[in-house]
């Protein structure tokens, strides 16, 4: 039996979808582009704004590893100090827009590294309480063919 999957907020990427985008906000008055929405600039405080679908692939602009568990709230999930697994956060540049914190799939340190190409990937977080598989973004290293 295949659970429904929600995402962990609306309005963060397109979901369900093949290729799943972050959802961002362009102000072009300024060229400011934030992740995730934001109703007013960061830069000018205007509220002339529109959402705008960013790049599915980026470029590791730092990173570290998550080696505890994160302090609950905000931190959302239920494994408990046992069950947790680390795992990479990052920041990943997308065309020189924007830096987007994200969650990384690769949790060994050897195998990241600054500058190195990253794609969008929607992966499982936790179940709600009815069941349903909650499902956030993170950014997975690129596969060279």
């Amino acid at each position: 039996m295949v659970r429904e999957q929600v995402p962990v907020a609306d309005g963060l990427f397109t979901w369900p979808s093949d290729q799943p985008q972050l959802i961002g906000s362009h102000f072009p008055e300024s060229g400011v582009t934030t992740f995730p929405v934001q109703a007013s600039c960061p830069r000018t405080s205007s509220q002339v704004m529109h959402e705008v679908l960013l790049e599915r692939r980026g470029t590791l602009w730092s990173w570290t590893i998550q080696g505890f568990p994160p302090k609950s709230p905000p931190y959302a999930g239920k494994e408990g100090p046992l069950g947790f697994v680390p795992y990479g956060v990052g920041y990943v540049e997308l065309s020189g827009q924007v830096i987007v914190e994200t969650r990384l799939t690769e949790n060994d340190p050897a195998r990241l590294h600054i500058g190195m190409p990253m794609e969008l990937v929607i992966i499982p977080f936790t179940t709600d309480d009815q069941d349903r598989d909650i499902v956030t973004f993170a950014f997975a290293p690129v596969q060279e063919a």
